[in-house]
């Protein structure tokens, strides 16, 4: 299947596979506990968001070069993801944690079962670098 022969493609999911499995080993090393959720969620160290479409950039960037539309393309796109990441999803998340102290304030002597919002959905900048360190780093290994 010719599919499996797009080494930008393959290289760009093991980045993001990788920081997945990266974010489980991060939390059982600073909290000691093995939270496989890690896995599929979003947030965390380090951004595997990030790392795919670093990846994904440095892979085209190898193998067509950087004067290509296409590399072109994966660098604008590279850019919107990361901001997203470390800015409006970063924001979301703070304003979830603040909803949520408020709810708590609110529902405290109440039997009310409300849900809470997820507040782990944004990144820090840090959390973005390594993430795109790590997708730069396996795409000039791989590709």
């Amino acid at each position: 299947m010719e599919l499996f022969d797009n080494r930008v493609l393959i290289v760009s999911m093991a980045a993001w596979a990788a920081a997945q499995i990266l974010k489980v080993l991060v939390i059982l090393l600073r909290e000691h506990r093995l939270d496989l959720w890690r896995l599929v969620s979003a947030g965390g160290m380090p951004s595997s968001h990030s790392a795919l479409v670093a990846s994904l950039a440095t892979g085209i960037a190898t193998t067509d070069g950087v004067r290509s539309n296409t590399f072109a393309l994966a660098v604008v796109f590279a850019a919107v993801v990361m901001y997203d990441a470390a800015g409006i999803r970063q924001a979301v998340s703070i304003q979830a944690r603040l909803l949520n102290r408020m709810l708590d304030e609110y529902f405290k002597h109440q039997r009310w079962s409300e849900e809470r919002l997820r507040e782990l959905l944004g990144h820090t900048r840090i959390e973005v670098l390594v993430g795109a360190a790590l997708g730069i780093a396996m795409a000039f290994m791989w590709v």
